[in-house]
């Protein structure tokens, strides 16, 4: 079979504000300072699994010429515009129309553009476990998803349940249940059970799996690019999508489809994951001072401990007596808060 990898890069990070904004947003930043931007991580890490020319970006429109220039490797035709966001099932449809029209028995895995892993050869191992199962025989209607071995009560994640008995025994388990993100009592539940994982938003499975999932679970999503079918791939396929995507249902794959099938699966894996999506995550990620602090920048930081401190270049900055807290600054704009409170960063920021 045919390897496909759908790079979704549409989102804009909110909750990592000011650092990521519209313009910019996280998925162009080397936030780490490894002197990667995350979707150029991203795209290397998937490389030697789906040549480059198998790639597929959806993004924003307005992020067309930034994708082209972290992904020099792509061709125009590979970089997919959304019109307007409409979560991740329309995306993940569009995608699959897209690759329908040049290979209509394709394996593919589906993956956020901006997510971390330290550990890439137990990453290709689980990825390449998953391309294996989808392709026996009876499992090509198989939805797999990559679950995350937990290591804290995270409750910036979803998780997914799976059963006891079946836990750990084999490198493919069915689902049982997908949970929302918990609060924290529940996320320490989940972690000291042990049947529970982060569901970390990768999906690997058949084209035929995934068209069949969405003609019984959302057919007026695929309707809507069904209407349009003989315009993919054609110098047509923008201005249809144009046209039909703001008739697509805002809504994700996981409450979609993956929380209604009854043909789901995932694997239990453990390869340093994580999705920065916060400044919190970041914290975990990068090295501290003597003080337990995260400092990016000319920042002095007098009796301030446990902390994070980014503060642009050409900027000097001094935070006293914090303990547990958010400071960033960034293109005239200031977050000042505490790390706890994090979650709410994105609510907070809506009217800005």
């Amino acid at each position: 079979m045919e390897k496909y990898c759908v790079i979704m890069a549409g989102g804009i990070g909110s909750r990592f504000w000011p650092l990521s904004k519209d313009d910019n947003p996280k998925q162009f930043i080397d936030v780490l300072g490894t002197g990667k931007s995350f979707i150029r991580a991203t795209f290397e890490r998937f490389l030697p699994l789906v040549p480059a020319s198998n790639f597929v970006v959806v993004t924003n429109a307005a992020y067309k010429q930034l994708v082209m220039e972290h992904l020099p490797e792509l061709s125009p035709e590979q970089v997919l515009c959304e019109p307007m966001r409409r979560n991740t099932a329309p995306c993940i449809a569009y995608a699959s129309y897209h690759i329908l029209a040049k290979c209509k028995d394709a394996d593919i895995v589906v993956t956020p553009a901006d997510h971390l892993v330290t550990n890439e050869t137990e990453f290709h191992r689980i990825i390449s476990t998953g391309f294996d199962f989808i392709d026996k025989p009876g499992q090509r209607d198989a939805l797999l998803t990559i679950g995350i071995t937990p290591s804290r009560p995270e409750t910036g994640y979803g998780y997914i349940e799976v059963a006891k008995e079946g836990c750990g025994r084999e490198a493919v388990v069915p689902v049982a249940s997908f949970k929302e993100k918990p609060d924290l009592e529940r996320a320490k539940q989940f972690l000291a059970e042990g049947n529970y994982y982060w569901n970390s938003g990768i999906f690997i499975w058949s084209l035929q799996g995934i068209m069949n999932a969405f003609d019984k679970y959302l057919p007026h999503v695929k309707a809507v690019f069904e209407e349009e079918k003989q315009c993919f791939g054609t110098p047509d396929e923008q201005a249809r999508i144009n046209s039909i995507f703001p008739g697509c249902e805002n809504i994700s794959v996981d409450y979609g489809i993956m929380e209604r099938s009854d043909c789901r699966y995932t694997i239990p894996a453990d390869f340093g994951w994580s999705d920065i999506g916060t400044w919190g995550s970041l914290y975990t990620h990068v090295s501290l001072d003597a003080h337990g602090n995260a400092a990016n920048g000319h920042v002095t930081l007098p009796d301030t401990c446990n902390s994070v401190v980014n503060i642009e270049p050409g900027t000097e900055a001094v935070v006293q007596g914090l303990d547990g807290y958010i400071v960033a600054y960034r293109d005239h704009s200031l977050l000042v808060c505490r790390m706890q409170d994090e979650q709410q960063i994105k609510v907070w920021t809506q009217s800005l």
